[in-house]
């Protein structure tokens, strides 16, 4: 089996290493338009802070790319989905799997340029920080992620075991997969980028916040079909649709206390960020499904304004919420 891993930043490197590191004779391409991430691999192998060691790996830049492969990883930004899909179609086997493990909803644009049978969507339960060229910081200690098929899923136990391997993997329907994720992302990541912080403080001083846009999400999941959004064994749409939500949010976010969203490192190096294919992504869906999501809405346009200076990254600046 030939692999790809098509963006090979903090977390397309740890998914990349961490199969790597399970199963040495693999025939992975990490492949990123980093050079000095790409040299420092192919020289240091991708290297984990702390205990976990370095994993020798081969990387290369998109332009040094050959042949076919019969997985591609997506790890990409979303900004340039259509492009690269266009890209990427000469290099993925007729009858090969694109996985795409980008946050949102990626999936339909995708299939739309490489069709739906070919595209599957994965969510990791992890987080990761380049601290520099080739060496990785995990921000979470569990390594699991969830997998499902966007079209027939021919290849769903092929990838289920290839992914077995090196993590802890929940199969099931990708749109509850996928909102599963969201209902977290939409949130807190949309507020931390607005304010700069932290999920766990987030979950203490601004629940109501908080709770509004994971409930606008949740509504957007039902109308989508969900009939359950497992995170870490617990279905939220049981839990946060409780009257006790409020009292549950710290408790549940207590693993991620200390993350900051990765779009607030965007804003602050002056960079656009993903929010479009976020928390917008949800407000999207809401329009096409019928589901009214003022506040998400107001959340998204708030980092726009962020993005052309028109508003600061600033506690204060979710009081315009």
């Amino acid at each position: 089996m030939r692999i790809c891993i098509y963006g090979a930043g903090a977390m397309g490197t740890s998914l990349g290493a961490c199969l790597m590191r399970k199963n040495p004779v693999l025939d992975i391409d990490f492949v990123t338009r980093n050079r000095a991430h790409v040299e420092a691999l192919n020289t240091r192998g991708a290297e984990f802070e702390g205990k976990a060691g370095t994993v020798p790996v081969h990387a290369l830049l998109p332009e040094e790319m050959k042949g076919e492969y019969d997985v591609i990883f997506l790890a990409t930004k979303q900004r340039e989905n259509g492009a690269i899909a266009r890209f990427l179609a000469p290099f993925l086997k007729q009858d090969g799997a694109l996985v795409t493990v980008q946050n949102g909803l990626p999936e339909e644009g995708l299939a739309n340029v490489l069709g739906q049978d070919r595209i599957y969507g994965c969510t990791l339960g992890w987080g990761a920080e380049l601290a520099a060229p080739a060496k990785i910081k995990l921000t979470s200690e569990e390594m699991c992620l969830a997998l499902g098929a966007f079209g027939r899923g021919d290849k769903l136990k092929e990838l289920e075991t290839l992914l077995s391997s090196a993590f802890t993997v929940t199969v099931g329907e990708l749109a509850e997969i996928r909102y599963s994720k969201l209902v977290v992302n939409a949130a807190f990541s949309t507020l931390s980028a607005i304010s700069s912080l932290s999920f766990g403080e987030l979950a203490k001083k601004h629940k109501k916040l908080v709770l509004a846009l994971m409930k606008e999400t949740i509504s957007v999941a039902k109308a989508a079909g969900c009939k359950r959004l497992v995170q870490n064994g617990h279905d939220i749409l049981k839990l946060f649709s409780s009257p006790f939500a409020g009292m549950l949010l710290p408790v549940a976010m207590k693993k991620h206390r200390d993350i900051r969203s990765g779009m607030l490192k965007d804003l602050l190096a002056g960079r656009r960020c993903d929010v479009d294919f976020v928390a917008g992504a949800v407000v999207k869906a809401g329009e096409r499904l019928g589901v009214e999501t003022p506040m998400l809405s107001a959340a998204v346009s708030l980092v726009h304004d962020v993005e052309n200076g028109l508003a600061e990254i600033a506690p204060e600046s979710l009081e315009l919420l």
